[in-house]
């Protein structure tokens, strides 16, 4: 069934919330819009995503027009340079993750890859997140590479601000973001660091799950 319009603010700010509670951002960090028939759902621009109020939620119509809510966030344009590429998506979530953060200013990263594939859960719920180059917040650059591989991945890194992963609801993209942040805390706590999973371990998840890397 469904979600009605009213469903899915309450969704982004228990998302929001939730997200907040644990540390997975800070302050007035980050963002989560959800696609509507009509449009879209965004949270608004400077806003704690721990205090978020359903009434307060940004609505933009299909043109792009600030129809109801307060003022959105001025990540609208990225949010939809992956919904306008990519159908299935129907919630995107950005926060500023501490032990995300950390890892896009080690030295020597992939860009192809912010992390190799080190737990299988990792494989089954993210997937390959690739690292966008720094770039001023809410620069248009940045929403068009981003855009451009919106169809070939669940989310990008973006450089020195953390993690844009999108799913087919609000929720499933949090859940995404929360086991990549778990991940990069496991790669940045141990040493030496860990062995990628190998092929055949790979090629095991599958085949049982369907999870390609």
């Amino acid at each position: 069934m469904s979600q009605t319009e009213d469903q899915i603010c309450e969704e982004i700010c228990q998302v929001g919330r939730s997200l907040y509670q644990r540390g997975y951002t800070v302050g007035t960090a980050g963002n989560i819009s959800a696609r509507l028939e009509d449009g879209w759902l965004i949270t608004p621009t400077d806003a704690c995503l721990g205090y978020l109020s359903p009434k307060t939620i940004s609505k933009v119509d299909a043109a792009g027009t600030w129809v109801s809510g307060d003022k959105p966030s001025k990540t609208l344009f990225l949010h939809r340079q992956v919904y306008d590429r990519n159908p299935a998506v129907k919630g995107i979530v950005h926060t500023h993750s501490t032990h995300l953060v950390a890892l896009t200013l080690q030295k020597g990263l992939n860009h192809d890859e912010i992390l190799p594939p080190i737990t299988p859960y990792q494989v089954m719920k993210v997937g390959h997140i690739p690292l966008i180059p720094y770039d001023r917040p809410g620069a248009p650059e940045v929403a068009e590479q981003v855009g451009a591989l919106a169809m070939t991945v669940r989310g990008v890194m973006l450089e020195r601000l953390g993690p844009v992963i999108w799913e087919s609801s609000v929720s499933k993209a949090s859940f995404a973001l929360e086991e990549l942040e778990e991940t990069a805390r496991l790669w940045l706590m141990t040493e030496p660091k860990p062995e990628p999973l190998d092929e055949a371990s790979l090629e095991q998840l599958a085949k049982t799950f369907g999870a390609t890397w």
